[in-house]
């Protein structure tokens, strides 16, 4: 098996905002596949507070000297919220925009020859924001399908996490804690990350 380059682009929660720990789910992750002996070199390239537009913007130009000669190189991806948030009674990023901007990652990655993955943004302690944030990650979805990537929703499951959502709502609204970042982590394996990273990068389609 080649060694995998894994890099991480996207938000806050990407980044690990709020963990004491320092992990965030990035670092649990990656931390489950030295326990399965998958060899990864890893990269968080989260940026607390980035949309979408922003991400895409920069991700190409930060990968490319990341990559390993003869590697398996991937990225997996995770924004929105701050998309959805409204700046003068307007959201961020439209949401039109934010699908494009995604887009545009999958058709870049592709073409350079790197295998794309992407979670659906997390739910804050704010009914209203929660609802764009639903209708964002339902959007996500379907480009991810119609791009054959593999996509993990993580909205409905962590809104109807009581860890989840105690931990936000003591927190800044927005980010959880140790426990927070740990739910996150396993959920995400369970709906296949380290699977994913397993698969030799020929049975990706």
């Amino acid at each position: 098996m080649a060694p995998r380059c894994l890099l991480f682009f996207g938000d806050s929660l990407v980044a690990g905002v709020g963990d004491p720990a320092g992990g965030g789910w990035v670092g649990r992750v990656v931390s489950a596949c030295f326990e399965q002996d998958l060899d990864v070199t890893s990269y968080n390239l989260g940026i607390r507070g980035e949309t979408s537009m922003q991400v895409a913007s920069r991700w190409r130009a930060e990968a490319t000297p990341r990559m390993l000669p003869d590697a398996d190189a991937r990225i997996v991806v995770s924004f929105g919220t701050n998309d959805t948030t409204l700046e003068q009674g307007a959201v961020r990023v439209p949401a039109t925009s934010s699908l494009q901007a995604l887009a545009r990652i999958l058709e870049e990655a592709r073409a350079l020859g790197i295998a794309p993955l992407v979670v659906g943004p997390a739910p804050i302690d704010e009914s209203e924001q929660n609802r764009r944030i639903a209708g964002l990650s339902a959007s996500f979805a379907k480009v991810c399908d119609e791009q054959s990537t593999p996509f993990i929703a993580v909205y409905e499951p962590l809104l109807e996490s009581s860890l989840w959502m105690s931990e936000v709502s003591a927190g800044d609204g927005a980010h959880p804690g140790v426990a927070g970042y740990q739910t996150l982590a396993r959920l995400l394996i369970e709906k296949g990350l380290l699977a994913w990273l397993s698969t030799e990068r020929e049975g990706l389609g």
